[in-house]
């Protein structure tokens, strides 16, 4: 018996049970509403989301070829209509999640307006933009499946069994919309307790996965951007044991947490590290310290600091800001050590915030790594901060060099030219494009692809190409042709905007509730009906 039948059932025992206060009440139609609400509460999603994450984490481990993907989504109608075109197009939502940015909330969701990324904006509009998408999410169930209902009274009506069986059939098989969420904390909000609290509103909100930062909380930077501030391994590790409480305390025992390192661009700290004993995990980080190494007080001037390192007493180099400079070319011995250092205290998985989107440079950092911990994964940011095509052209045209081509008719340094389409050249790098997120999830153990801020991008893009055609010679024409026309032919569902909005569901529901009484939208006059 499907999950449907057995709702219809149980209604019906209570309006059995119940009698006149249920006069009216059509099973099947509450079944119905049931089915278009499997989610009741954030942490129904939150669980349900994190043993799909966890299964996927284990696929990978099996078969590198399996991991996952996601692209950050600043709206909940964003994120709605992009799960609604991964189903359209690839039939399913496996291994495909939603990506909650930072960068985003900060230039999109601010009450203070567009802010650049460094924590200034509202905590809590982390949480409510994770319930806003699952709240269209959701409504993207209910839309769909209502849908079906539909399709199934006309069905029953026509007394064509077999169409009626086969869309049934889909109702009990229906996948949901609701996928996994990775959500940026950014730095925590404050200390570990800010940390904790924040974790907690965003788990109660659905998040079942939170990515956390090395920086300070107050001195936070985009991670491609200058003047990033670390924190010692002790600091960031309560963080992250306070995240794994918050997920304890609300029953998500499997809930996961990415650990990001910015320490391969940041060169300063604010902190020296508290240390016990040579070879601690507060002297390795001090050991990174710049500075010089001083043998008596006389080398001391008024207001030094001195601190033991390497069996040494150092004096660690400070800038006018108070902040320690680390030494030049440690990032990736820094983040080495945070990442194992992260994996072994509480985190499931890592985020290497790099420079350029290379293989082999994030397969050396993984390969260092799983010689402690042969299973670290990682999710990595397909960042829009990157020059995609110069970065993998000038990746070509050394490989080319390397191999003792002839790369004299290229430019290295303007190799974005529109000149350059359609060489040889251009054509490899677009290849590696392609190709680039299998290559990394196999040979650097990336589980998931993320692009961060691509829906900023598309908006954006997208709004400039019509406003160019609207507001010139094209006036109509250029919403016509470049937006309705192509919603027609590709099939998107919001060309039918009142659909989307809710107006059928709406339009069934007052039907359950008044019967023939019902005043409904959906009549000969709606033009909707066009499409």
């Amino acid at each position: 018996m499907s999950t449907l039948d057995k709702d219809i059932d149980a209604v019906a025992k209570l309006t059995e049970e119940f009698g006149p206060a249920f006069k009216g009440i059509n099973p099947e139609y509450a079944a119905r509403m049931r089915a278009q609400n499997r989610f009741k509460t954030g942490l129904e999603i939150a669980q349900y989301t994190a043993d799909i994450m966890r299964q996927d984490m284990a696929d990978y481990d099996a078969n590198s070829a399996a991991y996952t993907q996601s692209l950050g989504c600043w709206h909940g109608f964003i994120g709605q209509q992009k799960l609604i075109a991964i189903k359209k197009h690839f039939g399913t939502t496996k291994k495909r999640y939603l990506y909650l940015s930072g960068w985003m909330i900060a230039a999109l969701r601010s009450e203070f307006g567009p802010l650049p990324d460094q924590s200034m904006h509202e905590k809590t509009s982390v949480p409510a933009l994770i319930e806003e998408l699952y709240t269209f999410l959701r409504q993207a169930d209910a839309r769909e499946m209502g849908g079906l209902f539909r399709q199934l009274d006309a069905a029953r009506a026509a007394g064509n069994a077999a169409e009626e069986n086969a869309i049934q059939a889909k109702i009990d098989n229906f996948e949901t919309h609701v996928v996994p969420i990775i959500a940026d904390i950014d730095a925590g909000f404050g200390n570990e307790e800010a940390t904790y609290l924040l974790a907690k509103r965003m788990i109660e909100a659905g998040a079942c996965a939170i990515q956390i930062e090395n920086q300070v909380s107050d001195e936070k930077q985009c991670g491609h951007q200058d003047g990033k501030v670390t924190v010692p391994h002790s600091d960031f590790l309560a963080k992250i044991r306070a995240v794994r409480y918050a997920f304890l305390e609300l029953g998500i025992d499997n809930g996961i947490i990415v650990a990001r390192t910015d320490s391969l661009g940041a060169g300063l700290t604010k902190q020296i590290a508290v240390t016990n004993e040579p070879g601690d995990l507060g002297d390795k980080y001090n050991s990174f310290l710049d500075g010089d190494y001083i043998s008596s007080a006389d080398d001391i001037a008024n207001g030094d600091v001195v601190v033991k390192a390497n069996g040494k007493l150092l004096k660690p180099k400070r800038l006018a800001s108070g902040l320690f400079q680390f030494k030049k070319d440690s990032g990736v011995d820094r983040v080495v050590l945070d990442c194992i250092t992260s994996l072994q205290n509480g985190a499931d998985l890592l985020w290497i915030e790099t420079e350029k989107p290379h293989v082999g440079q994030i397969a050396d950092m993984v390969n260092r790594i799983r010689e402690a911990v042969p299973n670290a994964k990682l999710v990595y940011n397909n960042s829009p901060s990157f020059n995609w095509t110069l970065n993998f052209r000038q990746q070509v045209f050394d490989a080319m060099a390397e191999e003792g081509k002839d790369v004299s008719s290229y430019d290295r340094a303007d190799l974005m030219s529109v000149k350059y389409d359609e060489t040889e050249l251009a054509i490899e790098a677009d290849n590696r494009i392609r190709t680039f997120q299998a290559d990394a999830s196999r040979e650097a153990g990336i589980f998931h692809h993320l692009i961060t801020l691509p829906t900023y991008h598309t908006a954006a893009l997208s709004t400039d190409n019509l406003a160019k055609e609207y507001f010139g010679d094209a006036g109509m024409l250029g919403y016509v042709e470049g937006v309705q026309r192509k919603e027609i032919r590709q099939s998107i569902a919001c060309v039918k905007h009142q659909n989307m909005a809710g107006s059928d569901m709406g339009d069934d529901h007052k039907e359950y509730f008044s019967g023939d009484a019902a005043l409904k939208a959906s009549g000969k006059d709606n033009t909707m009906n066009q499409f």
